[in-house]
């Protein structure tokens, strides 16, 4: 039987998606829920599992072609017979199994069903077990690897995230001998490679924004000191109750939340000659990820209290940074929020994330000398001061109105209750 595989939906507002590469070819078989392709859409780039077991016998899109959602792009028989066993090492392709005498426990043919265990029915892609060998791990890490796909299944993602994760804790800074470089071998050397679809994703958006909105920035800092000396008295309790670090970001987007509930201006967008009133208040939250950058959206925080912005932060960074954000969970922000101090940068101009009209811009906390007012006369005083920059649409936002929103997150933050249970 001939079961056609088409563009999936990856999420309400998606009506097209861009095939980044196959992961199979005419002619080989393929099981329930491996990975057939990666797809790229406007939002997020995702791998796709099969949804047929068989063999492939048509493929019916390029890389780089654009597909609406629906429409057939490959075609799988599940009838016909696979040519490899499916419990063994055989599925793998034979070039494969050259790879893997590299890995520590050297597998040969015979070790072959410790591929799939059959205590707990595992099966890992060929994609996985390539890259398993590459960086020769042992199969015994393998198995305690907790899965995102489908069944528990560990994905290509969730190994590259495991093994990056593995080298961050083992670095290694080398010493370097600058005195046999070959001067003349690195003058007037150069290479170039292709955008990732992410990046030129991010290109086209910045770009767009930048012809869309009037920006407009305007700077102030903040008194931390209260809110760090909190975090250094109570990060041991919160961890162990939370199970994560306590940080400044959760502070920093009540503030915010806080201060857009009097300006509903900020939390508007522009369509056309009108203006777009929100009535609820989701922050988009920029997140650093591998290829580039993703800005989900936590919604309906007039809703939430402290420890529930803490949650919602934490949940959706360690998602996005695992690859495990759904395409609707980047669209919907009213405001946005960057956060480049945790890169220990002092100040920023981000670019407005459209179609909101206003992005807050969370700067490096840093200890300053600063003059401290009394009732008995100024001092200079040591404070953990923190920078903050709003970027706003003149269209709609003026300078006075952008200044008193600024200055509102400013004393938000600085006379913040911090009565919470930990």
């Amino acid at each position: 039987m001939i079961i056609d595989v088409v563009m999936p939906k990856m999420g309400e507002s998606i009506t097209e998606g861009t095939i980044l590469e196959w992961k199979k070819r005419v002619g080989d078989s393929i099981a329930m829920d491996e990975i057939l392709l990666e797809i790229g859409t406007d939002k997020v780039d995702s791998e796709i599992p099969s949804s047929a077991e068989g063999v492939i016998v048509e493929i019916l899109a390029k890389p780089n072609d654009v597909i609406e959602v629906g429409k057939v792009i490959a075609k799988i028989d599940s009838e016909k017979e696979s040519s490899k066993s499916k419990d063994s090492f055989e599925n793998i392709d034979e070039s494969f199994s050259a790879d893997l005498s590299k890995v520590e426990e050297k597998i040969s043919i015979n070790d072959s069903k410790t591929i799939i265990n059959q205590k707990e029915k595992r099966f890992f892609s060929p994609v996985v077990m390539k890259i398993v060998a590459e960086n020769q791990l042992p199969l015994s890490e393998l198995e305690k690897i907790t899965g995102t796909g489908r069944k528990g299944r560990v994905t290509k993602k969730d190994i590259l995230f495991y093994i990056n994760e593995k080298e961050k804790s083992e670095i290694v800074i080398p010493k370097k001998d600058f005195g046999n470089i070959d001067q003349k071998s690195q003058i007037g050397t150069s290479n170039q490679e292709e955008m990732s679809h992410m990046r030129q994703v991010i290109s086209k958006h910045m770009v767009e924004s930048l012809s869309t909105s009037a920006h407009v920035y305007v700077m102030t800092d903040v008194d931390m000191s209260r809110i760090v000396e909190f975090v250094k008295l109570n990060e041991v309790s919160f961890k162990d109750q939370e199970s994560y670090n306590l940080t400044y970001t959760p502070f920093v987007v009540q503030a915010a939340v806080q201060a857009l509930l009097g300006f509903p201006k900020m939390n508007a967008s522009i369509d056309d000659t009108k203006i777009k009133y929100h009535r609820h208040i989701n922050i988009g939250l920029a997140v650093s990820v591998d290829n580039g950058l993703m800005v989900p959206s936590l919604l309906h925080c007039e809703e939430k209290n402290f420890l529930g912005f803490c949650r919602s932060v934490n949940d959706i960074a360690k998602r996005a940074r695992k690859g495990d954000i759904n395409p609707d969970e980047l669209s919907g922000s009213t405001f946005s929020i960057t956060n480049f101090g945790v890169f220990g940068v002092t100040l920023g101009t981000p670019i407005i994330n459209q179609p909101n009209v206003g992005i807050l811009g969370v700067g490096a906390i840093k200890k300053r000398p600063v003059v401290v007012e009394d009732v008995d006369g100024d001092s200079i005083g040591i404070k953990n001061m923190m920078m903050l920059s709003l970027g706003f649409d003149h269209r709609l936002i003026d300078g006075a109105e952008g200044s008193n929103f600024i200055t509102s997150v400013k004393r938000n933050l600085e006379t913040m209750s911090l009565e919470f249970n930990f």
